[in-house]
């Protein structure tokens, strides 16, 4: 029996389709992996072609190392020569080779997201930037964007059209030349350096074009523009490139993903294969009919419809509480249930629009017993202790990393203090030098004292370090540093009880390091600390699932993507939150869009049970907010649902602005005194409001802030404001009640 004989018949098409541009459209639970591994088979195996001339991409490292153990499961020899990775991971592969060619050094450092906000931080610092009115976190996603666009900082200084732009775009400047001078780059940089570098270099462009005949994109829905330029650039040549996507599922536009990608592809590509895989190996019949009913309201897709040869199961449990602590303990002793009839904790996911929502459920699975683990808190290696340990391993990597120096020169505790710091800061500034080199000219900075013994001291311990790096493991190494410093002792004096925790966590990553080289060994390469570094810096919170753990799963729907459980609760479907009131405001019939795909994501996670909630009322932000249905909920047909209900017709934004709430109005009268009723939403738009675009205002509830934009609508204003304390926000200038900030 032949390997492809598991296939159905669409499965095996798109497998035996090789050369060429090659779209494959794959449902949700369609078995895509199952096709991109056996294509890479088939590639080999029937077709002749040369591993070495094969690069499979996906988005993170856990798709990667399943797609890895598959491809290696089904070729065998010559598995190893393969490039199956992360895109992230493949550009640092490339720029490790020749990033030289472009100015920076082979051993840069990967700044992940606090590494970041440290140099934001000092960079506004620097330039003066009030960081109530520009908030580092805004700079940095700015930033990003533009990145994404590959919008460089000349480019967006001059399409600045007000001070606040050209204010970020001194920000910008400032940002990317800090990172050349620690040679170091940002996640987005892995991207466009590796773009920039294909485009201005033909020797190397043309080296990949050859080595990667065949190329083979897993979750392209996913791609932003710079990956885009990436596939294209290194498939120019052969044209042999294979995507496999479901625009249904395209869910990141806010980290910069272009769905036009995929709906594009077949007019970017000449001659394009499309193929649709539309049965579903996940789902019972009931839970595939409701995603369908609920996806097929967008217009902006490609026309597919989810079926299944596995039993028609449950009906979809639909349930409306009267508030969002009823919600939680409704599902928590669901759960509690279920266990009792011989499920297993890790069989169950809380799904939810906001992270906000967790907390409500930590609290009753909390008071119930019940083991959880909320995907998307505190990362591993953003914990203080382990930040440390990479700061050191990262100086001994790359000196010129100013971040990672600053960070320890003074850990543990060497009396050196921030006075001196500062001075040696201010001297590598003056004369464009970084601050690692800075420490080696201490004769050139005045006032230094008698901090100068104690900086040279340091300066020879990292020497040394890097001396005996050379020939020691990494795991020797670490511990080597750890003994050296005194660094357990060091955190002993702190807090002797907050200290086991860290102790403990300083042995999970001591553990990290003695698996990759496990792995390296395993796969006959040299373990080495950029190599490491490389593995660490390109971790996802998702990939901190661990295998065979017992407990219920907490995650916002967009980490719930590329997941599967058998029970699934669907939380908090009520207009304003999923639909987010973002989507709906904007007036943006896109925006709700990806409302509704991420909506589509978090019904198909569901196997074999799927509930949906909802609260009549619900605390957000300190104030019981009364909720409406949400629109996705009355998108399914009644016969798919256990409880029978009906729903009205769908309401437009503006009715619901205006909307009778009788119903709301009734329920509460049974529940609350008369003084506490709902108030009846109305509008009464101004001729006029009493503040500008660039004035100061102050909200009741999120402080002031700086108006961004006005834009008029037939019913109310529609105002965005920068707060001080919240960020952006966008609202409607009859609810928001604004007064002006009088200077």
């Amino acid at each position: 029996m032949s390997i492809y004989d598991t296939l159905n018949e669409r499965q095996k098409e798109a497998v035996r389709h090789t050369e060429g541009p090659l779209l494959i459209l794959a449902g949700a639970g369609s078995g895509k992996t199952r096709v991109l591994t056996h294509r890479i088979a088939y590639l080999i195996e029937e077709k002749g072609i040369n591993p070495w001339n094969i690069l499979a991409i996906t988005f993170t490292n856990k798709a990667a190392e399943e797609m890895r153990n598959r491809v290696d499961n089904l070729v065998g020899f010559g598995a190893e020569s393969i490039w199956v990775s992360t895109f992230h991971s493949a550009c640092v592969r490339i720029l490790r080779r020749y990033i030289d060619l472009l100015g920076f050094e082979n051993q840069f450092t990967i700044y992940d997201t606090e590494d970041q906000k440290t140099l934001m931080r000092d960079i506004c610092k620097l330039l003066q930037v009030d960081t109530k009115m520009y908030k580092e976190r805004s700079l940095l996603s700015i930033i990003s964007s533009a990145k994404n666009e590959m919008i460089t900082p000349a480019e967006f200084e001059k399409n600045a059209g007000d001070f606040r732009e050209r204010r970020v775009a001194q920000v910008y400047e400032a940002y990317e030349k800090q990172l050349k001078n620690n040679n170091a780059l940002d996640f987005d940089d892995l991207l466009i350096k590796t773009v920039l570098l294909l485009q201005s270099e033909a020797e190397v462009l043309a080296h990949y074009q050859d080595r990667f005949r065949y190329i083979l994109v897993d979750e392209y829905q996913d791609t932003n523009t710079v990956q885009f330029q990436l596939i294209r650039l290194l498939a120019g040549k052969h044209q042999n490139l294979c995507v496999v996507g479901d625009d249904d599922q395209s869910i990141y536009k806010f980290r910069g993903a272009n769905i036009k990608n995929i709906l594009n592809f077949e007019k970017e590509f000449a001659h394009v294969k499309t193929i649709k895989l539309e049965q579903n190996y996940r789902s019972t019949g009931h839970i595939l009919q409701v995603a369908n009913e609920v996806i097929r309201n967008n217009r902006g897709r490609k026309e597919k419809t989810l079926w299944t040869e596995n039993p028609e199961g449950e009906k979809i449990t639909y349930k409306q509480f009267d508030s969002g602590y009823q919600e939680a303990e409704y599902v928590a002793e669901s759960v509690k249930e279920h266990i009792v009839q011989g499920y297993s904790y890790h069989d169950f996911a809380v799904l939810y629009r906001t992270n906000a929502q967790s907390r409500l459920f930590e609290e009753k699975f909390v008071a119930m017993g019940i083991p959880y683990k909320v995907v998307g808190g505190v990362n591993f290696y953003a914990r203080r202790e382990i930040k440390d340990l990479l700061a050191y391993l990262k100086t001994i990597d790359n000196g010129q990393d100013d971040l990672s120096v600053r960070r320890i020169i003074n850990v543990p505790k060497r009396g050196i203090g921030l006075t001196t710091i500062n001075r040696i800061q201010e001297s590598a500034l003056e004369r464009e030098i970084g601050f690692y080199e800075a420490l080696g000219g201490l004769d050139l900075i005045p006032n230094v004292g008698r901090s100068g013994a104690k900086v040279n001291s340091f300066v020879a311990q990292i020497e040394h370090f890097k001396e005996v790096a050379t020939t020691m493991s990494i795991s020797d190494l670490m511990m080597y540093i750890l003994e050296t410093i005194g660094y357990i002792e060091h955190l002993m004096q702190e807090d002797k009880v907050e200290a086991e925790t860290r102790v403990e966590n300083m042995n999970e990553f001591l553990s990290k390091i003695a698996s990759y080289e496990e792995a390296c060994v395993d796969m006959d390469v040299k373990a080495t600390l950029s190599g490491f570094l490389e593995e660490v810096a390109l971790v996802a919170d998702i990939d901190s699932l661990e295998e065979g753990q017992d407990y219920v799963v907490l995650m916002t729907l967009h980490s719930a993507k590329g997941l599967e459980f058998p029970h699934v609760f669907l939380a908090g479907l009520e207009e304003g939150l999923f639909p987010s009131y973002m989507a709906i405001s904007e007036g943006d019939p896109e925006a709700v869009e990806e409302e509704r795909r991420l909506c589509y994501v978090g019904i198909t996670r569901a196997m074999e049970r799927l509930v949906i909630s909802c609260a009549r009322s619900r605390m957000i932000r300190g104030e019981l907010n009364y909720q409406r249905v949400s629109r996705f909920v009355k998108e399914i047909p009644t016969k798919y649902l256990e409880s029978g209900v009906s729903f009205k017709k769908e309401t437009t934004f503006s009715e619901y602005l205006d909307t009778d709430t009788s119903q709301t109005k009734s329920y509460f009268s049974r529940s609350v005194s008369e003084t506490n009723k709902v108030k009846q939403f109305t509008v009464n738009k101004n001729d006029s409001l009493a503040y500008t675009i660039g004035d100061r205002v102050n909200h009741k509830k999120m402080g002031e802030g700086l108006v961004l934009d006005i834009t008029e609508g037939g019913r109310d204003y529609e105002v965005t404001i920068q707060f001080d304390s919240v960020g952006i926000k966008k609202m409607f200038s009859s609810f928001a009640q604004l007064v002006k900030v009088e200077e």
